[in-house]
């Protein structure tokens, strides 16, 4: 497979900011060094530097087709909205009737830096008018009989011209008709950030108040913007001072950026270099990008209609990968994409498309391809290339049936740990004979799961459940239809063909997988048919010694917690005796394997746990009695409902997890570090496909997070060695170094801010 990590990287998120154009910053460099005068000085340096503005202005005048309407130049889109804000509400209050409600109307796929606006202006202008949301349709299309039906109350209504998720526009003079045959005079602003160099402009014929603009959004930088205000509309400046702008908005002129901008304009009013393409060409690249995508990943969805979306934005989801894994995947490929809004980047799910009514899945998976009209064929061609390498790196890593990439496969063995949010599957294999079991197969991860097994050409033994669900069916039911069909289980999914062996005088029953036993254990109390798995070497277990490898025990303990006992079918007083005999039958540094995790900390021990739970100590210790157990459990169940969100919470957390302290490098310092100490463990922690795409050539040592698990049941007698992990942006490798750290593990470092920022 070709290492794209030598090729330069190809940007596709243009609708979160773009490269500046090379003749703008030239215009820029040239207005720093030659042309440097304030505009508001007399000499002839400031008539030099006014001209660049009357020239800029004059340009952006016939970009938007304002014509006697005014162009403001700004810091950028978030002072426009301000301005057009302040100004619309400034005026509103004075018209505002005493004893009326009034209402702020705003579409539901606004950037959040338009609500977020309407709520502060409102509060600081004390107008306490109701802010409303427009619904859209599964199009994203504004719902007209709503406006119809809310705007004749309104003070300001705000809609979008382009969506910055999706690309999908709205249709403006239908806006306008719907509005202004119910309110002729209500004020409307227009968020045309999006739109700039995409669609036509002409806004002296709509009767838009004020649409802002950014800069950096069409090859300008950063800092410099405008917004547009009609003429009639009424003004509040959001910045007084020295009266620069005719006093509309003071403070010394952004020259650079304005000259810069005047480039731009050019480019789009085609008096420039011509290196934008027409619309047209931006098309093919769209399709062309799709197409490749298509071919990649089959399932792909894409999650807005071309037909009401600009050209340059594509917001697709794959089922069965989250948004994090594609977006790692590609910027492994050195394709830089994003999974929506930038300025919402930690948010895990899309607002857009939830009020687009898409699946939940499609928004937690979304993600945004956006290219600008400055994008070449040569960019796309090279784009829809890495988009191939990374479905065969999916191949890879048995994640995607990928054509030429299963003989290349990875071959697993041991443990692999799937997430769900905070819910964990565990699959067992056993790479001499072909064989696995998976523990608490999530219905979210079935597919996966099958490709896996598939790919891996692994026979499953079992799969099986430590509890029963109430809220979902279990992901063993697709498995079992698949590869179990012929097996005769309980309800768990427990072969009821198993055998039985006598430890310390008690009966288990057992499957045989390769090398490995996997030991049945009841341990009610989370549920009454909660059972614990022990994976236990299979000579040692023959000989008497029940000493597991992995402990699979569901929701009995958890990282920083115990399992919730507030069910029906729950008992405290069972889950007490449950702690004591496994804790026993474990050892208390014998690694547990919960079936979630809500911090990232993959797997703990007895030990570990004890170190932070006072309860789970007491219990174990026999401390307490199983009465002050149940009391103590009832209290902590009690406020479980009340921290929980969307997810039901399988435990009441004691105690915040603690932070551990861990050695943080730069790429300078852990190269002096490796120089000096050359029995260091170096370790990526990136997944497989990641890994396969780009790793540094210098080492050849992967241990990806869902591998981490089986790393520290490998590594638990050599917990003095000194590890550093290193990732992509320094976050997941900071993650595991905090796990390893937490488990007894006495010298670990990570690379802060990962091959990002490595040299």
């Amino acid at each position: 497979m070709r290492n794209p990590e030598v090729l330069k990287q190809i940007y596709l998120d243009a609708n979160a900011t773009t490269p500046v154009l090379p003749s703008a910053a030239a215009a820029a460099m040239k207005t720093m060094e030659t042309m440097f005068g304030n505009p508001s000085s007399s000499h002839v340096c400031g008539l030099q530097a006014k001209e660049i503005m009357v020239q800029s202005r004059r340009k952006a005048i016939e970009v938007l087709g304002a014509g006697a309407g005014q162009v403001i130049f700004t810091s950028g889109a978030t002072e426009g909205i301000q301005t057009g804000i302040l100004s619309a509400l400034y005026a509103a209050k004075s018209q505002m009737k005493v004893g009326e409600q009034y209402s702020i109307l705003y579409g539901a796929t606004e950037h959040k830096a338009v609500p977020e606006s309407l709520k502060h202006w409102n509060r600081i202008l004390e107008i306490d008018a109701k802010i409303v949301a427009i619904p859209v349709d599964d199009r994203g299309t504004l719902d007209m009989a709503f406006i119809a039906r809310e705007v004749p109350n309104a003070l300001m209504i705000c809609t979008m011209a382009v969506n910055n998720e999706t690309g999908v526009y709205q249709d403006l003079l239908l806006l306008e008709k719907t509005i202004r045959s119910s309110n002729p005079n209500v004020y409307w602003m227009v968020d045309c950030v999006q739109a700039l160099g995409k669609i036509k402009m002409d806004l002296a014929n709509i009767s838009i108040d004020y649409a802002p603009f950014s800069g950096h959004k069409l090859y300008g930088p950063k800092g410099i913007g405008f917004v547009y205000i009609r003429e009639g509309a009424p003004f509040t400046p959001f910045i007084a001072g020295g009266g620069q702008e005719s006093g509309l908005r003071s403070g010394t002129e952004n020259l650079p950026g304005l000259a810069a901008l005047s480039v731009i304009f050019d480019e789009i009013l085609d008096l420039g270099e011509k290196q934008f393409s027409p619309t047209s060409v931006l098309e093919q690249f769209r399709a062309q990008l799709a197409l490749s995508l298509k071919h990649a990943f089959p399932t792909v969805v894409f999650n807005h209609s071309f037909d009401n979306s600009v050209p340059t934005t594509l917001n697709f989801s794959i089922p069965g990968f989250t948004s994090k894994e594609i977006m790692d995947l590609f910027d492994a490929a050195n394709i830089r994409v994003s999974s929506g809004s930038a300025c919402s980047s930690k948010v895990t799910r899309s607002f857009v498309l939830d009020a687009m009514g898409l699946a939940q899945w499609q928004s937690e998976s979304a993600i945004r391809m956006s290219f600008g009209p400055a994008m070449t064929q040569h960019q796309i061609d090279a784009a829809c290339e890495r988009i191939q390498h990374c479905a065969q790196a999916l191949g890879h890593s048995c994640l995607l049936r990928a054509d030429g990439a299963i003989d290349e496969r990875e071959e697993l063995e041991g443990l692999l740990q799937l997430k769900v949010g905070g819910s964990c599957t565990w699959l067992y294999a056993d790479k001499r004979t072909h064989s696995a079991v998976v523990i608490d197969p999530l219905p979210e991860l079935s597919n996966r799961l099958l490709t896996i097994l598939q790919c891996q050409k692994l026979s499953l033994i079992a799969a099986i459940d430590t509890h029963g669900h109430a809220d979902h069916v279990s992901g063993r039911v697709a498995l079992a239809q698949t590869h179990l069909a012929d097996q005769e289980c309980d309800e768990l999914g427990w072969p009821l063909n198993s055998a039985s062996n006598t430890f310390e005088g008690q009966s288990f029953n057992y499957i045989e997988f390769g090398e490995h036993c996997l030991v049945h254990v009841a341990t009610p109390g989370h549920t009454s048919d909660s059972i614990s798995l022990l994976l236990c070497d299979k000579s040692e277990f023959f000989k008497g010694n029940l000493v597991p490898r992995f402990t699979f025990c569901g929701d009995l303990v958890l990282m920083g917690s115990v399992g919730r006992t507030n069910f029906e079918s729950s008992n405290a007083s069972a889950m007490y005796d449950s702690l004591r005999s496994l804790a026993k039958l474990t050892a208390k540094q014998g690694l547990l394997c919960p079936s979630h995790d809500y911090h990232n900390e993959f797997v703990t021990t007895f030990d570990a746990e004890l170190n932070r739970n006072a309860l789970l100590q007491s219990v174990i210790d026999a401390q307490i009695s199983a009465d002050e157990f149940i009391s103590a459990k009832t209290a902590l169940d009690k406020h479980i409902d009340d921290e929980q969100g969307s997810e039901i919470m399988c435990g009441a957390f004691i105690e915040p997890c603690s932070r551990v302290k861990v050695s943080e490098y730069d790429s300078d310092s852990l190269a002096v570090r490796m120089q000096s100490h050359h029995n260091i463990k170096l370790i990526d922690i990136r997944e497989p496909h990641e890994y396969a795409l780009s790793h540094d050539q210098s080492f050849n040592n992967n241990v990806p997070l869902t591998r981490l698990a089986n790393f520290i049941a490998q590594q638990s007698y050599k917990k003095g060695e000194e590890i550093i992990l290193v990732c992509r942006s320094g976050s997941r490798s900071q993650v595991a170094a905090n796990a390893l750290t937490r488990l007894g593990f006495e010298h670990v470092g990570h690379l802060k801010g990962g091959y990002a920022l490595s040299h």
